[in-house]
């Protein structure tokens, strides 16, 4: 499909739909469109996916708030309940693994299991391959690189096919031999009072085949360690504690099976200045008693620079100005967002002498204004108490 659906419309339900309709709705398309029902339908896989994606987003209340909001942009390389992401880039082993357990158990169990033979297994019970497993890197970014974006080239280690070997676990020039316990079937019964359970053969773990001769390099594991690098694009305005997802990064499988994929979990650490809220930017910038009563331009920094903002005569302790598009960028690639600046008085710690009797002449001043009523806001007008009376209850 060159453009995805909608997921709601994929699933035949409405925006307001709730948990159960959602998954009630996934599991009659998901059993009527399985590959395995529909032999002589090349397009019934496609379906199956279609609305297996669309499940993993709309079952899930953070993708699906994303989703809401942003459409398939918000949701596009957040990491799947499967092995995969994007459409098409999952197998059906993939989705029964993570889903089984709405048709009646996991790994494609229940109803799917008398259907089917079982999710991600030949019709005879063996295995088709095991795939590999998911790694998790947590990678540490400043707020700077959030605010431009940037690449991170990873270095880490992940099991490969055995070059030996060619991942069949066994010696060269030999292969491995059919599981005497299961007779290749992958699968036992066992039988508990009336019933009879199946479940993987315990002496070849499903795969119906055994290695008498293991490979000297995996020693019969099909897989090797290999050091691995990664660059990963980061996008601009990425939020603390998103994931990240690199499809076919991770482990190799097993005997064919497909790989695993990379996850990468991102933290922004915390800005000696700034305090962020989504695309806003925060900060305090200190300013003398004569500038905030005076009026003055200020010099305020950004992640970037400094910027020139100019605060008017009377500002007040604690109050808040708005510089627009000063922010960080939206995740929605639609502008960017403000930086909040809050002021701050700074008192000398130290004053000299004569400031001290500036500062004295200025008090006198102001206490006969206050005592003859005139100039001063009282506590309980409108304005409420001036600018300097507020000065003098800090201390």
């Amino acid at each position: 499909m060159s453009e995805k659906r909608d997921y709601y419309e994929v699933l035949g339900v409405s925006r307001t739909a709730d948990e159960s309709e959602v998954k009630s709705a996934y599991r009659k398309i998901a059993m009527k469109s399985h590959p395995d029902r529909n032999p002589d339908d090349p397009s019934a896989e496609a379906r199956f996916k279609e609305a297996a994606e669309a499940y993993d987003v709309l079952s899930d209340g953070d993708k699906r708030r994303l989703y809401d909001q942003y459409g398939h942009a918000g949701v596009d390389g957040t990491p799947h309940g499967f092995g995969g992401g994007a459409q098409g880039g999952f197998s059906v082993d993939d989705i029964m693994s993570a889903f089984g357990d709405i048709f009646g158990g996991g790994g494609g169990g229940g109803v799917f299991e008398q259907f089917f033979g079982g999710g991600g297994r030949r019709r005879g019970g063996a295995s088709q391959g095991e795939p590999g497993e998911s790694l998790r890197v947590d990678l540490h970014l400043t707020l700077e690189e959030v605010a431009t974006g940037t690449s991170k080239t990873i270095d880490y280690k992940r099991q490969v096919a055995c070059g030996i070997c060619g991942s069949s676990g066994s010696k060269p020039g030999t292969t491995p031999s059919q599981c005497p316990t299961c007779q290749g079937m992958g699968q036992v019964h066992q039988r508990q009072g009336f019933f009879s359970v199946q479940t993987a053969c315990p002496t070849c773990s499903g795969r119906g085949m055994v290695i008498e001769h293991p490979c000297v390099s995996c020693h019969g594991s099909g897989r090797t360690e290999m050091k691995e690098s990664e660059t990963i694009k980061i996008p601009k305005g990425i939020e603390d504690g998103q994931a990240m997802q690199v499809r076919g990064a991770g482990n190799h499988g097993v005997q064919g099976g497909p790989p695993g994929s990379l996850l990468l979990y991102l933290h922004v650490q915390q800005h000696k200045t700034f305090h962020r809220r989504g695309s806003d930017l925060y900060c305090q910038i200190p300013v003398r008693f004569a500038q905030a009563m005076m009026g003055a331009t200020v010099l305020v920094p950004t992640l970037d620079s400094k910027i020139e903002m100019k605060i008017p005569k009377g500002t007040q302790p604690g109050e808040k100005f708005r510089l627009k598009g000063q922010g960080l960028s939206r995740e929605d690639g639609h502008g960017k967002g403000n930086l909040f600046v809050t002021m701050t008085i700074e008192v000398p710690r130290k004053p000299t002498s004569e400031q001290e009797k500036l500062i004295q002449s200025f008090d006198e001043i102001e206490e006969g204004r206050t005592e003859s009523g005139k100039g001063i806001a009282s506590d309980h007008s409108e304005e409420g108490p001036s600018f300097f009376e507020r000065i003098k209850k800090m201390f």
